[in-house]
């Protein structure tokens, strides 16, 4: 859906990241959801001096991006707005109890089981690859996160999805696998790397991440 400023959906980003941040801000994650829910949204994009200040910490605690509001609720957290955006469409969540909470567990276990361990290994490999101390914890990090790989991709096996059809679920997971910093390691598991393929090649996220990107200012021009 394109953004519509009329929408009753706002959802926070930058108005500018560093390159390597480009297309991986969590702003992403409602963005995509609502092109899948065919639900328009609104942006309203902030400096990183605005985020961090006392005001917009009454909406985010942490000074990060996303926020959201719509005409009932305001929230933070980048999977509970999904949630949000896929109550209001099957597109994202099944209409039976037993299939929503399947959904919600796979939230949960792509948030809280497999993204903290990749973000052990982006600390390193993004910001802090010439650090001793990561030179020296990284083997113990890449066994960690193949771990919980291995765990996924046994789960995952030959399906397409995570619980049949595509669902918020697969939102919260494939961008969690598109933050793995080691390809090598993704290839040890040819269904995952199909699997995040498969979810980042639909329509709705190419919109998504085309949003984000637009949005962002050009480079500032040194002096």
């Amino acid at each position: 859906m394109p953004i519509d400023p009329n929408a009753d959906i706002e959802i926070t980003g930058f108005a500018w990241v560093p390159e390597f941040a480009r297309g991986f801000v969590r702003d992403l994650r409602p963005r995509w959801a609502c092109e899948e829910a065919g639900i328009s949204y609104r942006q309203r994009l902030l400096d990183f001096e605005t985020a961090k200040g006392e005001a917009y910490r009454h909406e985010q605690p942490f000074g990060q991006v996303p926020a959201y509001r719509d005409n009932e609720v305001q929230m933070f957290e980048s999977g509970a707005m999904v949630l949000r955006i896929a109550e209001r469409s099957e597109a994202l969540m099944p209409a039976d109890p037993a299939g929503r909470w399947r959904v919600f567990t796979w939230v949960t276990a792509a948030l809280n089981s497999v993204e903290p361990f990749v973000f052990d290994l982006v600390n390193i490999d993004t910001f802090n690859k010439d650090a001793e101390w990561g030179r020296l914890r990284r083997p113990q990090v890449i066994d960690n996160l193949r771990g919980r790989l291995a765990a996924l991709s046994g789960w995952l096996g030959e399906k397409d999805y995570l619980e049949g059809s595509f669902s918020a679920a697969d939102i919260l997971m494939a961008t969690v696998l598109r933050e793995v910093s080691d390809e090598a390691l993704m290839a040890e598991f040819p269904n995952l790397v199909a699997y995040r393929e498969r979810c980042i090649a639909r329509p709705a996220f190419e919109r998504a991440i085309n949003a984000q990107l637009e949005s962002f200012a050009p480079d500032p021009v040194m002096a």
